[in-house]
């Protein structure tokens, strides 16, 4: 029995210091509507989110669609990057693909945020086998649930990905089967 999991990143957000309250922008608010038109033809079983409200309103228009309420899962919220901002993005992330194991002062090696983000993926896999899921995330976290699953999905990949940005990962029970990017209404193929 095939279980799909639509992983979602998060559209575009107006930046503010609360991780937890940062609202989508008025783009990331036209681009969530688009998010909704590219799973409306899917038969959505659930529908999953981090809990922050950038994610949350990212995926809203899905979940009322499909009349689904959103559940929410922390595992699947962005990785602290560290205690305090720092003071160039690019090499702080660069770091952290680089050595798996290092995290920056408070933040989350790569290794610990995809641990946490894998055990989560695997109780979704077990709780609503041969579901279509929704689980809307953010591009960390997103890629290194990919990574697991296939290694060719990394930094590169991350730095490519669009906001927002869906792909299906389809399994045979725990086994991974495959990712495909969505980038139209599977309807229309």
């Amino acid at each position: 029995m095939l279980t799909n999991l639509y992983l979602v990143r998060h559209a575009h957000s107006i930046y503010t210091p609360d991780e937890w309250k940062r609202p989508l922008s008025t783009r990331g608010f036209r681009d969530a509507r688009h998010v909704t038109k590219l799973l409306q033809y899917q038969k959505m079983d659930h529908i999953i989110s981090s809990p922050y409200q950038r994610a949350i309103q990212t995926v809203q228009g899905v979940a009322d669609y499909y009349d689904k309420r959103i559940e929410i899962i922390n595992e699947f919220k962005e990785r602290r990057l560290a205690e305090n901002a720092v003071t160039d993005f690019q090499a702080a992330i660069t770091k952290l693909w680089n050595d798996w194991q290092f995290s920056w002062e408070g933040g989350e090696s790569n290794a610990f945020a995809q641990q946490r983000s894998i055990r989560a993926t695997y109780d979704i896999l077990e709780k609503y086998s041969g579901k279509n899921i929704v689980i809307e995330t953010h591009g960390n976290i997103m890629v290194l649930i990919m990574n697991y699953f296939d290694p060719r999905y990394d930094y590169f990949f991350w730095e490519s990905l669009k906001m927002p940005d869906v792909y299906r990962l389809t399994f045979n029970g725990i086994h991974f089967m495959g990712a495909n990017h969505i980038v139209e209404s599977e309807d229309k193929k």
